[in-house]
């Protein structure tokens, strides 16, 4: 299954997001990267990595940001990531996380659960 993990400079919305999939897909593999190594507003080399190695398989990792530092960071942790199918995803951080966790607990596999995310944004609230 691939796994999820949700990157944001706030550790209490990465963890409510990643509460808010579970009400969906609860036997998805998603982990929260949230705030920095203090507890504080920012994001963290060693939270995101910890992160990927927590949901990781050969089936691959999606990492969804919210923005500026997120997504720099990341980018930093995935130039040192051992495993090249993990995969940054540049798409609304709740609805793609959903859209992720609902997908991979159903077995899609990685290239077609990006597709899939790459999408999210099209998608009308009303």
């Amino acid at each position: 299954m691939v796994g999820v993990v949700v990157v944001s400079h706030s550790k209490n919305l990465a963890e409510s997001i990643v509460e808010y999939t579970r009400l969906m897909a609860g036997e998805a593999k998603v982990a929260a990267a949230g705030g920095t190594d203090e507890e504080t507003f920012g994001t963290s080399f060693q939270k995101i990595y910890e992160a990927i190695d927590a949901v990781y398989s050969e089936d691959g990792v999606v990492v969804l940001m919210d923005m500026g530092s997120a997504v720099m960071t990341t980018e930093m942790v995935l130039e040192s990531y051992p495993e090249s199918n993990v995969r940054m995803v540049d798409c609304p951080i709740v609805e793609g996380a959903v859209v992720a966790t609902i997908n991979a607990q159903v077995g899609m596999d990685l290239d077609a659960l990006t597709a899939s995310l790459e999408e999210v944004h099209l998608n009308k609230k009303f």
